[in-house]
């Protein structure tokens, strides 16, 4: 993973300032683990997000520790020791060395000392910044680190006066992007709109799930992607109303929509977009007026995002687009104000339009403050992503629409004048889908 000194120096920096405006600290930032998928091979490796955004380096085990005190900032890091012997079969590493030198700690160590050392760096500290909850192993070292701290305070020792999740600051920092990581977000965007262009143009009828999940993936990584940012889903048929299924072994039929909802990731930032297209490369009539009330309302979505609206505003706004389509289709009787007071709606739009996005597909960062939804910033990147999903054994129905789902999903950034959709090239006009679709 490319890694830019000035970059994270600049991140640690910000949460230096955060950190002492509120009264200093420790903060501990764990580095993932790596997790064995049989006897003698590791899941794929992925960083964790906090750790890659302050620290930069693409290692498993160890932590970053970041100590805000009086007159002092001081950057240390839990590495993997060098070992000429595993480096052979399994790649090379920083080292303690390498920690300094290259990733800008002011000391280092391996990790075999750290529950030896972490009492002597968080003694004494007023406030001890971890996010309890994420990682039982973490947690247990930590209490079991205040716990000795507490045993030894006839010594004068002293425990953390309070431990507070270290989100607080840097899921703050990582909710505002800055132009760099726009910059990458932008391109993940750009590789994943050819993704999906492709899959219209794989998923052809007899092809299954998993081969157009194949060229998908195999898109991202040719473009310059590390891969999926997230478990792709290619859902054909009736599988497309299933919210979060995963791309299986159905094959794909003629007269049946496929919904592909596919993210690259480009240095550790994903992009998350969803389209649906039509099998036979034309949609039928009940397919295409189901598809345009769900354009229609993200459509409207997408012109309302601007700095000061919030997240809920969006959704309250896009739930009364689909309603009205969904009555307009005779899929919902009645008024519109009524069906939303008895949220019937439900039965065809069951999730949230928006989530933050970034370092992860479901980004760090508060949804709310002071019990309201909170307000838009520019930096900010969201998704808008609503859908129509008609149960293959809904009676009420058409027939025509029965087993169809649809989802139509962008990634749009906040910006100071309004918004930027960073997701754009990948089509979702009709007319633009049929024609990549040409069979």
């Amino acid at each position: 993973m490319p890694f830019d000194p000035k970059l994270q120096a600049g991140r640690r920096a910000r949460i230096f300032e955060e950190m002492e405006r509120r009264g200093g600290g420790v903060m501990i930032l764990p580095a993932a683990e790596e997790k064995p998928r049989n006897a003698d091979s590791e899941y794929l490796f992925r960083q964790d997000s906090d750790h890659a955004y302050a620290v930069g380096l693409d290692e498993p085990q160890g932590c970053a520790l970041l100590l805000a005190r009086p007159g002092e900032r001081k950057f240390v890091l839990f590495v993997r020791p060098r070992d000429p012997e595993k480096e052979i079969w399994t790649g090379r590493r920083a080292g303690v060395d390498g920690a300094r030198s290259i990733y800008g700690a002011d000391e280092a160590f391996a990790v075999a000392e750290l529950d030896g050392r972490l009492a002597g760096f968080i003694e004494g500290a007023p406030t001890l910044w971890y996010r309890l909850g994420q990682d039982p192993a973490w947690d247990a070292r930590v209490i079991r680190t205040m716990g000795e701290l507490r045993a030894a305070s006839r010594t004068g020792k002293k425990a953390p006066g309070a431990v507070v999740d270290a989100g607080l600051i840097v899921h703050e920092l990582r909710l505002v992007k800055a132009p760099d990581e726009i910059a990458k977000l932008a391109r993940a965007g750009e590789i994943t709109a050819e993704a999906h262009m492709q899959a219209m143009r794989d998923g052809i009828p007899g092809r299954r799930e998993g081969q157009v999940q194949a060229e998908i993936e195999y898109l991202f990584r040719r473009r310059g992607a590390s891969g999926p940012g997230y478990g792709t889903i290619v859902a054909a048929g009736a599988n497309s109303t299933i919210l979060h299924y995963r791309a299986g072994d159905a094959v794909l039929k003629d007269g049946d929509v496929c919904l592909v909802d596919a993210g690259g990731e480009y240095e550790w930032y994903t992009a998350d977009v969803t389209r649906t297209f039509p099998v036979s490369g034309e949609f039928t009539e009940p397919q295409a007026a189901l598809y345009e009330v769900c354009l229609a309302a993200q459509k409207a979505a997408i012109e309302a995002v601007r700095p000061g609206v919030t997240i809920d505003a969006l959704h309250d706004l896009t739930v009364r687009k689909l309603t009205e389509g969904f009555v307009a289709l005779g899929l919902l009787s009645g008024s519109v104000e009524e069906r939303l007071a008895d949220k019937s709606y439900r039965k065809y739009y069951m999730h949230r339009t928006s989530h933050w996005l970034g370092l992860d597909v479901h980004d760090a960062g508060e949804y709310y403050q002071d019990g309201q939804s909170r307000a838009l910033a520019p930096g900010m990147v969201i998704t808008v992503e609503p859908g129509v999903y008609v149960a293959e054994d809904d009676a009420g129905a058409p027939a025509g629409m029965r087993g169809v789902g649809i989802r139509i999903e962008d990634d749009v950034l906040v910006t100071p004048e309004g918004h930027r959709n960073l997701t754009e090239a990948a089509p979702k006009e009709i007319a633009e889908i049929e024609a990549v679709c040409v069979r």
